[in-house]
């Protein structure tokens, strides 16, 4: 069928859009991110219905049944809204017209993948009439292939599952049709393993278990083929207490009975039929991994990274190596350990690039769980520490923020415990030495991985290494013509020889003098060798490794304009490994000499001085350098700018990043923290609204950049800009759970401030310490934090500051039980606060409610929940609404008014998974739980405090679980069920013992005690 063409599982070449299986967006740049709950189920929904209305209401039943919110139509407007601003961003060519009552999503026919399927069956429907079976077979086939998993796999709306499992029940149709069609072929010895499979998955079908007896007796095996018989007739009459149907018994008697009329008869056309379907569970998770038994608590569903840098299109040379290391990193025959192999070379002979080549060849055909990728900076003074780098590939793995632990060993455990049975391939670029390597390998021998290092690494056990060399003359020659044509090189043949012999064969010298001759057709590539040779004296005295690069980086440098050498040579002040296209705008200070911030770069992207790295989850163009010509640009820095400009420049990026930091927390909190007075640089004001039209992502997406930033400028005398910088970054950190950005930003910022003596950087970066350790549980080092701050910040006179540290501190004295201290401190700072900060005030309502609901004073905790709701609904905070919602939902429980709780709750459920807050739905599924116990649907309770179970062991939250345990218990309790109370509750007793978790002990040591009658117990 012309348009349909598989590369995997995971998507068909052309598609833009697929539901057959977790509903997925392709952009030009790979799949585009539709994470929010409400978002998935409204574009499932536009997406089934494609080219025809869908009804605003419908929509909002879809996401809220029968009991919306009031703004539901608010929510669903805004939800379409956004979803117009994300197709938009990543290219997708789709249109979601309003058209009164609701929508219209416009999109071509063969960008869903459902539809091409559905014409697919149809063409084979087709073929097989006209007696074509082979091709018909062969075109159902491709067209069950494109399913990867259930329709819409994870939807969260029960009436959308629920026409997704009809749409199921196509696939399997399809699939009875093509195994009907290649039994008529004669193919019975090839079909009956996958026959078997599915009789295995849909063991009622008993179309499926005919064919299953077809093909078993065609192949000589006719006692099996009745066995089977047999086993289906057992299993309906103890399902379902039924016979089997009338085809099916006839099908046995011809078995038995060897009738000639089983035996393959070539037909002139097959009729493809359907017969009634059952649910495919064939994608399903298939349970615990086996990981588990080491006692590591991983997420249920593993996320699939696609790391891989791009690969490049004018590769050469290295075959014969390319062919070994696939042949090493492919090898079945390893049971232990994983295939490692190491690439070494010199600096610019193209590791990378090869390793690149190598990862894409491999990643779909022997990798399909997934490809992991780091850069881990070994030719810089600051490698990459092992211990973030396996942050950020638990990360990758789907184990959210909070769950990751500190330690770099527990940190290697869970990673090597996700990657147990898991076919993925590690990729890690430019490392220093062993030691940072050997706590990323994994344990399995079904991954592999591919290290390129400069050094010659010899102590990692059972590593193939292989030494990347220059090109020879006809690789050279190869990689030349590709970028300037063939017919140039062939126009030239001795010029062009001889250009191969001036670099050595060294690939980016070669790419380098090839760009140069590409952005001038004019140029004889006799003129480019005559340069060469005018160089020869500093080539002579520059005999190794990157000193080639640096004088061949110095005939492009010298090439360029003076705008071009100035913005390359302040470039090399960035830290992160991409940067975004705006930042040369700050660099040069000039924010609107472009209509585009990349025409900016474009220019020493021409002459691969800067290479393009791809395009962002915001839609931005990024840009990174290779190491050596970092170095070069620092080498002409440190010569042609003076101290002035570097300094001005450093300030410029400093304030540019302030700027946009501000404005992603004021799109997001409504709020900005404590300002200080470095001066902003604003970059264009209509690529800011493109950037930050997603701000948590764009933050997610600047984490290093915006991390390293705060380092630099911290170690470069800039105190002031870091530490502005750094806690600005906190509640980002905090709502990620980037702790350990967190921790390592305010330490440096802070060693910069102290240093300097700035006052109100310290009292700063000490007020938002504290709240770090506040999340870690760490009290006394919270209260020592805080307590200082408190202090500088009476110095100053700050208000701000002291309210936010008395705020903190009231925190503090709640959670160690000490209520009215914690209370005295929040009536302080509200106070500190005023009317000037409205969402500091909300924070501190919702503090202050939690011990007015423990005192019972309802009507006062209504009325402060009341009013922190209306504050963070004007500032459009999400996760401040979700917050008091929730709390409103604990204050009607408290009140005995449980459809009132459930209300609240379920709205608030529904903004924290739209925020995609796990650690908030956990909370909340929990509260629901109790709410249904107080309202005796005891069914649904159990079903709420499951969930909740689920999500708080998925991110390994011990104490949430814990608490779920105890009241599972409860339940378990009511139903007489003492054995499974027993043990729930002697795990969480456990758990809330080893955490010092005094009240919560208490509680499960009550109910155990009741449950034995054992007052002994109770006092444990």
């Amino acid at each position: 069928m012309a348009g349909v063409r598989l590369e995997s599982r995971e998507r068909a070449v052309g598609f833009t859009f697929q539901v057959l299986g977790e509903l997925k967006v392709f952009g030009g740049q790979g799949t585009v991110p539709v994470t929010a709950g409400r978002q998935q189920v409204i574009l499932a929904a536009l997406l089934l219905e494609s080219g025809r209305l869908q009804n605003r209401d419908h929509l909002i039943r879809l996401l809220w049944a029968e009991d919306p919110p009031e703004t539901a139509r608010t929510q669903v407007q805004i939800c379409v809204s956004r979803m117009r601003k994300t197709l938009a961003a990543a290219g997708v060519e789709a249109t979601i017209e309003t058209r009164p009552p609701g929508y219209v999503l416009q999109i071509d026919d063969a960008a869903l993948d459902l539809n091409v399927f559905r014409r697919t069956v149809g063409e084979a429907a087709a073929l097989g009439g006209e007696g074509r079976t082979a091709e018909a077979a062969a075109l159902l086939r491709a067209a069950v292939g494109l399913w990867c998993g259930p329709c819409l796999n994870g939807i969260p709306s029960d009436e959308l599952a629920r026409i997704a499992e009809h749409i199921d029940e196509e696939r399997l149709a399809a699939t009875e049709s093509f195994i009907e069609l290649e039994l008529a072929l004669g193919r019975h010895h090839q079909l009956t393993a996958e026959i078997a499979r599915l009789v295995g998955e849909n063991p009622l079908r008993e179309r499926f278990r005919g064919q299953l007896m077809l093909a078993l007796y065609r192949s000589g095996r006719q006692a099996e083929a009745l066995e089977s018989f047999r086993q289906g007739r057992t299993l309906l009459m103890d399902e379902l207490g039924l016979q089997p149907g009338e085809d099916l018994r006839r099908l046995e008697q011809a078995v038995l009975t060897e009738d000639p009329s089983l035996r393959l008869v070539p037909t002139a056309g097959t009729h493809l039929r359907g017969t009634e379907p059952v649910p495919d569970e064939s994608a399903m998770d298939p349970g615990p991994d086996a990981a588990a038994d080491e006692g590591v608590r991983i997420p249920a569903r593993a996320a699939v990274p696609r790391q891989l840098p791009v690969d490049t299109a004018d590769f050469v040379g290295h075959q014969q190596l390319v062919a070994e290391v696939e042949g090493v990193l492919t090898d079945t025959s390893r049971v232990r350990a994983p295939g490692i192999v190491v690439v070494t070379g010199r600096s610019g002979i193209g590791k990378s690039t090869f390793a690149a080549r190598v990862a894409h060849r491999l990643a779909e055909s022997h990798f399909p769980d997934g490809q992991l990728y780091c850069q881990l900076r070994g030719g810089r003074a600051d490698p990459v520490d092992p211990r973030e780098i396996l942050g950020r590939f638990l990360r990758a793995l789907g184990l959210p923020g909070p769950a990751i632990p500190d330690s770099l060993e527990e940190r290697g455990e869970i990673y090597r415990s996700m990657l147990a049975a898991r076919r993925i391939l590690v990729v890690l670029d430019d490392a220093v030495g062993e030691e940072q390597i050997f706590p990323l390998l994994p344990g399995g021998h079904s991954c592999g991985v591919l290290v390129t290092t400069r050094a010659r690494l010899t102590a990692l056990p059972g590593a193939h290494r292989v030494t990347l060399d220059i090109l020879d003359e006809q690789g050279s020659l190869e990689l030349i013509g590709n970028v300037v044509g063939a017919d140039r090189v062939g126009g030239e043949p001795e010029a062009a020889r001889a250009l191969a012999a001036a670099v050595g064969g060294l690939p980016l010298a070669l790419r380098i003098i090839a760009a140069r001759l590409a952005a001038r057709p004019h140029w004889p590539l006799a003129s480019m060798v005559q340069r060469l040779a005018d160089e020869r004296r500093r080539l002579d005295e520059l005999t190794h490794g990157e000193m080639t690069v640096r004088a061949s980086l110095a005939l492009t440098y010298d090439g360029l304009a003076e705008r071009d050498r100035t913005l390359l040579r302040l470039l090399s002040l960035t830290k992160g490994s991409t940067f975004p296209s705006w930042i040369g705008g700050a660099l040069l200070d000039v924010p609107d000499a472009y209509p585009y911030p990349s025409d900016l770069m474009e220019s020493l992207v021409d002459v691969q001085m800067l290479d393009v790295a791809g395009v962002d989850a915001t839609g931005e163009l990024r840009y990174g350098f290779h190491d050596i010509i970092r170095l070069f640009a620092r080498d002409r820095l440190a010569v042609e700018s003076d101290e002035t400009e570097r300094r001005a420049a450093t300030r410029r990026v400093g304030g540019a990043w302030l700027a946009l930091v501000g404005e992603a927390q004021r799109r997001i909190l409504g709020t900005r923290y404590i300002d200080g007075p470095a001066v902003r640089w604003n970059p264009p004001a209509d690529h800011v609204g493109t950037v930050l039209g997603r701000p948590l992502e764009w933050l997610d997406t600047e984490l290093e950049n915006l991390s390293l930033t705060v380092e630099s400028l911290a170690q470069g005398g800039e105190d002031g800009y870091a530490w502005e910088l750094a806690v600005n970054l906190a509640p980002f950190y905090e709502a990620r759970g980037y702790l350990d950005h967190w921790a390592r930003t305010h330490r440096k910022a802070l060693t910069a401030v102290r240093r300097s003596g700035n006052l109100l950087g310290q009292a700063a970066l000490l007020a938002s310490l504290g709240s770090l350790h506040l999340n870690r549980r760490n009290l006394p080092e919270a209260r020592r934090s805080l307590t200082t701050a408190v202090g500088l910040f009476e110095e100053l006179g700050h208000t701000k500051g002291l309210g936010l540290c008395r705020r903190d501190l009231g925190l503090l004295e709640r959670l160690a039980g000490h209520d009215t201290a914690a209370m005295d401190l929040f009536e302080r700072a509200e106070r500190d606060f005023g009317d000037e900060d409205p969402w500091a005030r909300a924070s501190v309502l919702v503090q202050r409610a939690v011990i007015l609901l423990r005192r019972g004073d309802v009507s006062r905790v209504e009325a402060e929940l009341d009013e922190a709701l209306e504050i963070w609904r004007d500032l459009g905070y999400l996760g401040g609404q979700a917050r008091v919602l929730q709390r409103a939902g604990q204050m009607h429980l408290y009140r005995g008014q449980p459809a009132d709780a459930r209300k609240a709750l379920v709205e608030g459920l529904s903004m924290v998974r739209d925020d995609g807050d796990v650690i908030g739905e956990g909370y909340i599924l929990h509260d629901l739980g109790r709410v249904h116990v107080r309202l005796g649907e005891l069914t649904e309770a159990a079903s709420y405090f499951a969930r909740s179970l689920s999500v708080r062991e998925d991110i390994l939250d011990q104490a949430g679980a814990a608490s779920v345990r105890v009241d599972l218990a409860d339940l378990s309790l009511l139903g007489d069920d003492t054995a499974k109370a027993g043990g729930l509750l002697t795990d969480a007793l456990e758990v809330f013992g080893r955490l010092g978790m005094a009240e919560e002990e208490g509680r499960a040591a009550g109910l155990l005690a009741r449950m034995t009658g054992d007052g002994a117990a109770e006092g444990r």
